[in-house]
């Protein structure tokens, strides 16, 4: 579902992230300068506002730097020369730091309303978006494939994203709703994972040495 939501964004915003990619190149921008300030800019846009219980200023904030996750492949596509591996760790990292800005003050704006079972539950979503990625990038460093998962960066940020616009719009049990649902399926994503890279390592051990 995420490689679908990712094709899907990239396809209908093309005609809008080339440009904008080409401009910021011809400007000598880099890649990984915009990877940092969409970061800076998510965790801004969590922090300032969501801490005041604004979800809908601080989901359009945050929803407009998330952008930079296409714009900075964008350009590291279209830069003539090399790209070296750098820039993957980098945004991978930045991606953490914004994740953990999210559900970091989703767990302090409900524990400072007193809805602990709700802020503990956001605490679930943040440790589980944590091992999801761990995951993923401990088993392809490993040599084995994890592209697998119902829920991954972009269901996460578009569950956000609906929850802070239903509480905006009066909805109010919208975001805890969706921590729920998001946290039982990070969950699961976790265990699909760590059970399809279970099932190529016994087949790798069945394989008859050569």
């Amino acid at each position: 579902m995420a490689k679908i939501l990712s094709v899907s964004a990239r396809a209908g915003m093309a005609h809008l992230i080339e440009p904008v990619s080409r401009a910021l190149l011809r400007l000598g921008v880099t890649p990984n300068a915009v990877t940092v300030t969409g970061t800076i800019g998510v965790v801004f846009g969590s922090v300032f506002f969501g801490v005041q219980g604004h979800f809908l200023l601080g989901g359009i904030v945050v929803t407009l730097f998330c952008l930079t996750d296409l714009i900075d492949g964008t350009m590291a596509r279209l830069r003539a020369g090399p790209n070296g591996k750098f820039g993957a760790l980098l945004d991978s990292s930045m991606d953490r730091i914004a994740d953990a800005a999210i559900f970091g003050v989703l767990v302090y704006w409900f524990g400072k309303e007193g809805d602990w079972v709700t802020a503990t539950v956001a605490l679930v979503c943040l440790v589980a978006s944590m091992v999801v990625s761990y995951v993923k990038a401990r088993a392809e460093g490993l040599g084995f494939d994890c592209n697998v998962g119902i829920v991954e960066r972009a269901e996460r940020l578009i569950g956000i994203g609906i929850g802070a616009l239903t509480t905006a719009f009066g909805v109010l049990w919208g975001m805890q709703a969706v921590l729920w649902i998001l946290a039982a399926l990070s969950i699961i994503t976790a265990w699909q994972r760590m059970r399809h890279v279970y099932k190529q390592d016994q087949a790798a051990l069945r394989e008859p040495v050569a």
